[in-house]
């Protein structure tokens, strides 16, 4: 099929295109810097150099390209450091998911296209509730409200609720943490420089994704699943104090330093202690069965090692 792909140097992008071009599909690939375009040509795609926020730039690629399936991989978390300040951090990141995703739906309308997929989040959040199980696809976004973090949970539901109503076959993917080559690197300097500690007794669990597993979901949902949400996560879902130390002994550091709540609010924020304390993982149950998907790393403590190690 014809794929458009926005975001396509990002994370996920970088190892979902060569995916989906050794899956046979004919890809347009999107990057807002001129200077990727090799890259992406080399990677067997053609290339488009777009920003996603003009909205007249992004409906005159899509109707060149007349893809029948566009993926949506817009973010610019690349130079992120600090979460201390979600939303001045996300704040481009916000605007992709809102209006860049208008701007696609509203291309992929003009241009016919069949399905839009766009990704979504899955990984830890200040979740209201501590306990109760795994979160489904079917449990409301359900965030304590931090006044550093309001827009970005925002984004994230304007994604889940707006793409399967608007598109024609619209499929959410809610990525855990990501982690593997080409993402997530300053957390394993920061775990190598004893700069993130366990807060308030690392109850939060987390759920992750390998980012080559994240992209095979993806190329999975371009001809499978129905129209909905859909938790792109291992099976392996554990709380802060089970995988950092584990992290921290495969980076071959030192122990993580564990600080009470109150001193993590000084250091970090309401939002990170939040994320060590009080999220919930979520399950991948709906994604393995109907994407017909298996991550090749069922758990982050295999995937952990391949990542370190490589």
């Amino acid at each position: 099929m014809r794929v458009f792909v926005t975001g396509a140097t990002g994370a996920v992008g970088r190892h979902l295109v060569p995916m989906l071009v050794a899956a046979g599909h004919e890809v347009t690939a999107t990057t807002r810097t001129p200077g990727k375009a090799a890259q992406l040509r080399a990677a067997g795609a053609e290339p488009a150099v777009v920003d996603g926020l003009d909205r007249e730039a992004v409906i005159a690629a899509v109707r060149a390209a007349a893809p029948e399936v566009i993926v949506h991989e817009m973010t610019a978390l690349a130079d992120m450091r600090s979460l201390r300040d979600p939303d001045r951090e996300f704040a481009v990141t916000n605007e992709l998911r809102t209006r860049g995703t208008d701007n696609l739906l509203a291309a992929a309308a003009l241009a016919g296209t069949r399905r839009v997929i766009a990704q979504s989040y899955a990984g830890p959040g200040p979740d209201r509730r501590s306990s109760g199980g795994l979160k489904t696809e079917e449990d409301p976004l359900d965030l304590r409200p931090i006044r550093s973090a309001m827009r970005g949970p925002a984004a994230i539901a304007y994604v889940d609720r707006t793409v399967p109503l608007q598109a024609r076959e619209g499929i959410v993917l809610r990525y855990g943490a990501f982690y593997g080559p080409g993402a997530s690197d300053v957390v394993l300097a920061m775990v190598r420089k004893r700069q993130l500690p366990v807060i308030g007794g690392g109850t939060g669990v987390w759920s992750f994704v390998e980012v080559t597993d994240a992209a095979a979901a993806t190329v999975a949902a371009v001809d499978r699943g129905a129209p909905g949400v859909y938790n792109v996560v291992d099976s392996d879902p554990a709380p802060v104090a089970e995988w950092l130390p584990y992290l921290a002994g495969l980076a071959g550091a030192k122990p993580p330093l564990r600080v009470p709540g109150w001193l993590g609010r000084l250091l970090a924020g309401e939002f990170v202690v939040a994320q060590m304390t009080s999220a919930r993982g979520s399950s991948n149950e709906k994604a393995r069965k109907e994407l017909g998907w298996e991550p090749r790393y069922a758990s982050w403590r295999e995937g952990f090692r391949a990542w370190v190690s490589g």
